[in-house]
């Protein structure tokens, strides 16, 4: 058995954001595809720093020298390894920015610098930097009457030294590069591309005129971002988010500095000392700092470049030849199963919403909300066509979503101004359950419809996240949303539920149960996650595999349980899919076909904070065909040999060798075509 029975988190998730730079790596992926990983890896390491980073560096700045995580490595070494680990990955970028740009260069998207440029692309560059650039840039020098300047989150900025040649002294000033500026200018021949850091210092002089400049270099700092709020002592929580939003923008303290490689030694120590950095905060690159800049090259009109394009399908009981669909009436016949996103979120989650908003006989909508789209957003049209036809309308914003939190309040304030009920949830608990209910006034009395996912309620997001939903009309479920709702926006201590599993209260023990059903021989396990990192859970999977269950795991990130230990975990096998599209879905299943079996898909990840400090919800699925077709995604993605990858005991993952070319994804779009086929 290797040291720790437990995988560390942080490594885990680093070796996750590995997986993504894989696919910027693959020379089998089309250029701009590849360029839109790198994009994501950058971005999803800046998060991992101003979230991650930033709550171990809190630890040790505390004291704190005991081991914190179940895998038994205290702040201090967790940070050590993160540091050793990321230097790798950055490595890794850098060479995979360096073999990328001569295959952009032959496709004619050339990322250039101003050397060897013609007279006449200069003065294009001066009249754009003239016009657009030069009236937005304030330079702030540091001297004894400037103190050194706020550098704001994530920014890129240009670090100039500035030599007076009247009194010989050298001075330094910062230059932030405005976020609205775009990160590359496009030059006329639609071709070439200068970074916006390149145009500023090539025209830096013209900020400090009568000075002579020895140097500029770019740099960007990474802040802490988590948002802290002492829910029980906040007497209006929307105002205390915003507070701390505001102090977030100006007081979090640095958590890395990004440096290109030819930054001076004296000014490195400059931006350490004034940002209370020491050298293992730096992290150096020979290419470009802010890659997630590259989405703008990634939104380039060259269809050549990119997958093919993927219309979703409408699902086969949801479409109709004449007239409006009827979807209570459709719901009212069985359950439907909607997989995004190869079946339309347009078309099912939208529909539902917006027929239940224009439909006489709807009395009241309830609704969660953590992540969507915009204000502007069908959804939220929807909910405030509602609340001004008359109906009772009830939004659970959750304010506390991160990085959503500004979005949330915008829409939650539109909402509230067009007669919603917008509540906040419950204190000191996220709420990341994904539910809808719809309570309508029939012939035969009151009726509820709800619809329960695994995705956020986002159109956006429904395109690129692999997400499922159970729409239904089944009055057990209904009665559960009432009672969820309830607890939500009102005073209740709602326990137990008749078909719901619901966290923080019932889904842990019902899992745990569940899982021990299975630790039998012959016992089965099935479980598609984001992420598993329970210490408990993960001790009852562990269980079941020595009592002789067979357990298969489908991990898109974070795993911190070891497969294949012997006498521990030798049948438990351990995949992740990492592709076009996110694997987002939460799917569940115990049992084997023909023994008795059960679905579940749900809100929940396995981990202490989904357990524990969420409210989310899990929903059984009982319909035989459904059941079957859920049987049917999980088999696909267990049979990818192109996309997945394969988790060993000592924490490291394997790519699966390609043999019979599954690719999940391609399949399962292939699936939607089928069914939308045998429709028509």
């Amino acid at each position: 058995m290797p040291e720790s029975r437990f995988i560390n988190r942080e490594l885990s998730w680093l070796e996750f954001n590995h997986r993504v730079l894989a696919l910027a790596e693959d020379e089998a992926l089309p250029l701009l595809e590849r360029l839109k990983f790198l994009a994501i890896f950058t971005e999803n390491l800046d998060e991992f720093f101003q979230i991650r980073v930033s709550g171990l560096r809190e630890q040790v700045e505390a004291g704190v020298v005991t081991a914190q995580s179940p895998d038994g490595l205290n702040p201090s070494e967790q940070l050590r390894a993160i540091r050793e680990r990321c230097l790798q990955l950055v490595e890794r970028v850098d060479h995979a920015m360096e073999s990328l740009l001569p295959q952009l260069d032959k496709a004619s998207i050339r990322i250039v610098d101003l050397e060897g440029m013609s007279d006449e692309d200069l003065a294009f560059l001066r009249q754009t930097f003239t016009e657009r650039m030069f009236p937005v840039l304030t330079p702030l020098s540091v001297d004894p009457a400037h103190p050194f300047p706020y550098i704001s989150n994530l920014s890129l900025n240009l670090a100039a030294v500035v030599h007076d040649p009247v009194t010989g002294l050298e001075r330094f000033a910062r230059v932030k590069v405005p976020p609205l500026l775009p990160r590359f200018v496009e030059m006329p021949d639609g071709e070439r591309f200068v970074p916006v850091e390149a145009v500023i210092a090539a025209h830096l002089e013209d900020l400090f005129p009568g000075m002579e400049l020895e140097s500029r270099h770019a740099f960007r700092v990474t802040r802490d971002a988590d948002v802290e709020v002492e829910e029980d002592e906040a007497e209006d929580l929307l105002s205390a988010i915003e507070t701390v939003l505001r102090r977030r923008r100006r007081a979090a303290e640095p958590v890395r500095l990004e440096v290109g490689h030819t930054m001076p030694p004296e000014v490195l120590e400059l931006l350490l000392r004034e940002l209370d950095l020491g050298p293992d905060d730096v992290y150096v690159s020979r290419t470009l700092l802010d890659l997630g800049g590259l989405w703008s090259l990634v939104a380039l009109d060259r269809r050549d470049l990119k997958e093919d394009p993927w219309t979703p399908v409408t699902q086969p009981r949801l479409v109709v030849e004449h007239g409006d669909l009827d979807m209570f009436g459709v719901l009212r016949e069985g359950d439907v199963l909607v997989h995004h996103p190869y079946d339309s979120f347009a078309t099912s989650v939208e529909a539902f919403l917006q027929q239940a908003a224009r439909d006489p006989a709807v009395l009241a909508i309830k609704q969660t909300l953590y992540r969507t789209s915009a204000q502007e957003s069908a959804i939220i049209r929807a909910l405030i066509r509602a609340a001004e036809a008359g109906k009772q309308v009830v939004a659970l914003v959750e304010l506390k979503a991160r990085f959503d939190e500004e979005a949330n309040i915008t829409y939650a304030r539109a909402l509230e101004e067009a007669g919603v009920h917008v509540a906040y949830g419950v204190v000191g608990l996220k709420t990341h359950a994904k539910a809808s209910l719809v309570v309508r006034r029939e012939s035969s009395g009151i009726r509820r419809y709800a619809h329960v996912g695994t995705g956020n309620y986002n159109a956006t997001t429904a395109k690129i996240y692999e997400d499922v939903g159970l729409l239904t009309a089944d009055p057990e479920i209904g009665a559960d949303l009432t009672d969820l709702f309830n607890l939500l926006t009102g005073y209740s201590r709602q326990h137990g539920y008749r078909r719901l599993l619901v966290a923080p209260d019932d889904l842990r023990p019902e899992l745990l149960k569940l899982i021990g059903r299975e630790a039998r021989s012959g016992g089965k396990i099935v479980l598609k996650l984001n992420s598993l990192a329970d210490a408990d859970l993960i001790d009852a999977l562990y269980e079941a595999s020595q009592a002789g269950a067979d357990i298969d795991l489908i991990v898109r990130g974070i795993c911190c349980l070891r497969p294949g230990v012997p006498g521990v975990s030798n049948r438990i096998h351990v995949r992740s899919l990492v592709g076009r599209y996110l694997e987002h879905s939460r799917i569940f299943r115990f049992g084997r076909r023909g023994t008795g079996y059960d679905h579940f898909i749900g809100s929940a990840d396995l981990m202490p904070r989904n357990l524990d400090r969420r409210v989310e919800s899990v929903i059984p699925v009982a319909d035989p065909g459904l059941k079957l077709r859920l049987d049917r995604v999980l088999k696909v993605l267990l049979s990818d040999d192109v996309l997945a990858w394969t988790l060993r005991a000592d924490g490291t993952w394997r790519k699966v060798p390609t043999r019979k070319g599954i690719n999940a994804q391609v399949r399962l779009q292939e699936l939607a075509l089928e069914r939308a086929g045998a429709r028509r």
